[in-house]
């Protein structure tokens, strides 16, 4: 679901102006999506729902002080810093790497889902190329093309330099398009011997 920034950042200066319910706007436009993100982060999705509203409430106390450019950005990125702090102090994650990447980060096959029979080899082939790629290409395809944020949205969330971002997407993709071309020229020397 991609959301409207403007209207979101009309809402933010509306709660920064004591706008009660421009915050509570706030919280149902994005409590979906940061719970589908966090539940690619953690299985507990009890943590997870903790942590969202451990996010706004902390937004509330401070009244929306803080001086910000994007609105998901912001919220998605510190959503993912007060996860990942909890997973580690519960013990759940085993390393965590210095710029927070996650480990565990899965995407379902809920995000690819197709309604016709013939795309279910292709789905099935989707998520099997989308397995082999690292954790980190893993969500960054995840932010980019599922989230449909903005590459700088990307950087902010992933801690990552604009460029960098760019160059992750890219190689995401590269691989993505590497394993299902081998796959499709395995399909077609398998089927030709058929």
């Amino acid at each position: 679901m991609t959301l409207n920034t403007e209207k979101d950042t009309i809402l933010w200066n509306q709660f920064r102006n004591g706008d009660e319910a421009s915050f509570v706007t706030l919280f149902r436009n994005y409590y979906s999506n940061l719970y589908l993100y966090g539940c690619k982060i953690s299985k507990d999705t009890s943590l997870v729902e903790d942590c969202i509203q451990e996010l706004f409430i902390e937004m509330w106390r401070t009244n929306g002080k803080a001086e910000i450019i994007s609105i998901r950005a912001y919220l998605f990125k510190s959503f993912k810093f007060k996860l990942v702090r909890a997973i580690s102090k519960i013990g759940k994650m085993g390393k965590l790497i210095a710029d927070q990447e996650v480990e565990t980060f899965q995407l379902s096959h809920e995000i690819f889902l197709m309604n016709e029979q013939e795309n279910k080899i292709l789905v099935e082939k989707v998520q099997t190329a989308l397995e082999q790629l690292s954790p980190r290409q893993k969500e960054i395809v995840y932010l980019k093309f599922y989230m449909d944020l903005s590459y700088e949205e990307v950087s902010e969330i992933m801690n990552i330099n604009y460029q960098a971002s760019r160059n992750l997407v890219y190689q995401s993709v590269k691989v993505l398009k590497n394993i299902l071309t081998a796959q499709l020229i395995l399909s077609l020397f398998v089927i030709s011997f058929y």
